[in-house]
């Protein structure tokens, strides 16, 4: 008689396994997706937090989730006027009625470690304080910011950049019937399109003729503007042995009262390279305006406000930049 050999298999064995399994999977799917709301910021620090008798593997309550109970004494702002008289810029872009900024905060980042698991580097964040984000945010006006430009792909300075300004000026009118253009306000920006310099200037004749219509600039603008003679001391001082980039610039070292060594001078309204870019003629004088239509396909100097002289200075700057490469190599094969 041949043994018969029986093996039992609990039902009950196999349904606590397949229990078992899918907590597990159900508890995995909850962890990541806890950690992708922790790493967009959603979750608050009451469901962060751990629950009583859980450690949290010797992070401090804010890197759990929980608000700081104080700032770090090196994120303290610090403030410098440059222009007080003036109120910031606010609304759209192509509203134009832009002001210079009043003030500039700086903060010092402050930097916090996140613990991972056993076997996982530390990552380690930097983040501004509420001062400095602030700062940040209105560093320059809002309504004078034009849309980033697309630049041709590997554009670089091929010299140093904080070398090169660009400037733009805006005019009233003094002597009989505004017939006398003396300097009101004028605007200097950096190689990256930063605001270098923007003050409201108060001409030395009394004005008779604002000429809001195209300078933007109106009675309460020069109240308590800075001099003329101040305010060109300070413009020549940055201007000196810089490349200066202007759309008809000789009209703003007019103002001035200065003249530029030529070699150092860019006018982007006698340039044969952007009129082709653009599709003008070589010779033709284009308007700022036109230029900034025809290569970008971007508005400036719209609506009833005036030109704001950051964003022509900005236009100006993204203009040279896209024909930088050929008229540099232009400039320096001549004799």
């Amino acid at each position: 008689m041949s043994d018969i050999m029986l093996n039992v298999v609990s039902t009950d064995d196999n349904r606590r396994r397949k229990t078992s399994e899918h907590i597990n999977d159900k508890h995995k799917r909850f962890v990541r997706k806890r950690r992708g709301l922790e790493r967009r910021g959603f979750l608050r620090a009451k469901q962060n937090n751990p629950r009583k008798g859980q450690s949290n593997h010797g992070q401090t309550p804010w890197q759990n989730g929980a608000k700081p109970s104080k700032a770090p004494p090196a994120a303290a702002a610090t403030q410098s006027s440059s222009s007080p008289h003036a109120p910031k810029c606010s609304g759209a872009v192509n509203s134009a009625g832009c002001r210079p900024s009043a003030s500039t905060n700086s903060s010092a980042p402050f930097a916090f470690t996140v613990r991972n698991n056993p076997g996982q580097s530390n990552k380690t964040a930097n983040l501004k304080s509420p001062a400095a984000a602030a700062s940040s945010a209105s560093a320059a006006p809002r309504s004078c910011k034009p849309g980033a430009a697309a630049l041709p792909s590997g554009s670089r300075p091929l010299g140093n950049p904080t070398k090169y300004l660009a400037i733009d000026c805006e005019m009233v009118g003094t002597g009989p019937k505004g017939c006398v253009s003396q300097l009101a306000r004028c605007s200097i920006v950096s190689y990256e399109g930063d605001v270098v310099y923007d003050k409201f200037i108060k001409p030395s004749d009394p004005v008779t003729d604002y000429r809001t219509r195209w300078s933007g600039i109106r009675w309460s603008d020069l109240t308590k503007a800075t001099p003329y003679v101040d305010a060109r001391k300070e413009i020549l001082r940055l201007l000196v042995g810089k490349v200066v980039i202007g759309h008809a610039i000789h009209n703003d070292f007019k103002v001035l009262g200065y003249s530029h060594p030529a070699s150092l001078t860019r006018d982007t309204s006698r340039s044969p390279l952007l009129n082709q870019k653009a599709g003008f003629s070589d010779r033709e004088c284009a308007s700022l305006k036109r230029l900034t239509k025809a290569i970008f396909n971007r508005d400036i100097q719209t609506g009833r406000k005036g030109h704001c002289s950051v964003e022509d200075a900005k236009a100006t700057m993204e203009l040279y930049k896209v024909v930088e490469a050929e008229w540099e190599a232009a400039l320096a094969s001549k004799p």
